[in-house]
């Protein structure tokens, strides 16, 4: 049961947080790529933070402690089906699924509606993934109101309904070691499909072949799928942010930027690299990458304990700044050019973003107005970047070169850990693996 009592140890920490009352947390639905055909399945995080469990068709019910009864753990998934296992593969079942995975109780997902009026009964609140899916509330009201029907006998339904996120995202924001173990592993994989891309990369390959070579080393060292779309950006094409065609010629004098990562066991790993095509930074793909390198270098250096999480974007900020008046892009003082946003021109997104289960990971960026202040066990990236569009302001020589650099990066208790240290990104270490 040890690989299991994490999440037994989550349902009860959900449960601490429960004044009182019942939690209802349902797993993703399946969903139709065309026709009869799904895209491949991928459970709810929030639910696989707390279970385990990986079926569809499935609902976790937690009913915290009264000064009579202790927490209650239960889980709605589908009947064991030996004819629907010859089709679509192995289920657990109620009965198997109770005991692999820590319940106190375990139902067939049919019997979810009969059973949960009778669950909901006398419970002062529900904790539920309100709004995420109008279908999914009513049928949640639809249990309540069936509640009320039986207030006459005496029965209480729930006064109030209350969104969950907001209790487990904070949970979510600290990874434990089990977690961190499965993102390193993650990263690792993905680091190894970055050396790759950049040892495949030649002239006159397709943006495509190089999103295969990433692929085939994320699946060949276990990870279970990509954590989001690949971007794999030639040329004019780095200068998209969020470009994921993967389909035009790559050229030699151009970059490359790969921003890839693979999903181990529900969680994520995100990394950026840019390189050239060819294998050889011009002087001037090498004066904007250096200025991003750099950026990012007093970026994760203000990734600690006790900094504001705004700390890293600013002092990147900081130095991209002075960088584009450097290299003529941008004119004035370094405080003009950021008062005035000036930079955005080449630098219009955020240094970073929380990272874990899902790509863009849960939790709040402020706390009453403020910053949050970062604590040992978050995780976050840092991700700098420079994207230069020909302009009638811009030197010719910078057009089309766009360069993001990114690594994920944990809190620690005296600093900071890079999880992704092991993808090369100085100018030296490209070029000499590129060869």
């Amino acid at each position: 049961m040890t690989h299991i009592q994490p999440f037994i140890t989550r349902r009860q920490s959900m449960a601490s947080k429960m004044p009182a009352g019942i939690a209802i947390i349902p797993t993703a639905a399946e969903q139709l790529r065309n026709r009869d055909a799904h895209y491949p399945y991928r459970f709810d995080s929030y639910f696989y933070y707390l279970t385990g469990f990986r079926e569809p068709e499935s609902v976790l019910v937690i009913i915290a402690a009264t000064d009579k009864t202790p927490v209650k753990q239960i889980l709605f998934c589908r009947e064991k089906d030996q004819e629907r296992e010859i089709w679509d593969g192995f289920r657990y079942g109620p009965e198997a699924a109770k005991e692999a995975f820590g319940f106190d109780e375990a139902y067939s997902i049919a019997k979810l509606d009969e059973l949960m009026p009778k669950l909901l009964a006398d419970q002062p609140a529900v904790y539920t993934m309100l709004g995420q899916d109008r279908a999914w509330d009513q049928r949640v009201v639809d249990w309540i109101n069936r509640v009320r029907e039986q207030m006459r006998s005496g029965v209480i339904a729930p006064g109030a309904i209350h969104d969950c996120r907001s209790v487990l995202d904070e949970m979510r924001l600290i990874k434990g070691m089990d977690e961190l173990q499965i993102m390193q592993r993650a990263a690792d994989i993905s680091t190894q499909a970055h050396r790759r891309a950049m040892q495949t990369t030649r002239p006159g390959m397709r943006e495509y072949q190089i999103e295969a070579e990433l692929l085939y080393t994320f699946y060949r060292h276990g990870a279970q799928a990509p954590a989001y779309t690949s971007i794999v950006a030639g040329g004019a094409n780095a200068c998209v942010l969020h470009y994921v065609d993967n389909r035009d010629e790559l050229k030699s004098g151009d970059l490359l930027l790969i921003d890839a990562g693979c999903e181990l066991d529900g969680y994520a790993s995100d990394i950026t690299r840019t390189f050239p095509v060819n294998g050889k930074f011009t002087a001037a793909q090498k004066a904007v990458y250096e200025l991003v390198l750099a950026a990012q270098a007093a970026a994760i250096a203000q990734v600690k304990p006790g900094n504001h999480w705004n700390d890293p974007h600013q002092a990147a900020l900081n130095v991209l700044a002075q960088g584009f008046i450097d290299l003529g892009l941008c004119q004035g003082s370094v405080e003009a050019v950021l008062e005035s946003e000036d930079y955005k021109r080449f630098y219009m997104h955020r240094t970073g973003h929380w990272l874990g289960m899902d790509v863009h990971d849960a939790g709040e960026y402020k706390q009453n107005g403020e910053w949050r202040l970062l604590q040992p066990g978050m995780v976050l990236t840092v991700e700098p970047g420079c994207y230069i569009r020909p302009a009638d302001n811009v030197p010719e020589h910078f057009w089309n070169i766009g360069i993001r650099i990114e690594d994920d990066v944990v809190v620690t208790q005296t600093g900071h850990e890079l999880l992704t240290v092991a993808a090369p990104k100085s100018i030296a270490d490209i070029e000499e693996l590129m060869q």
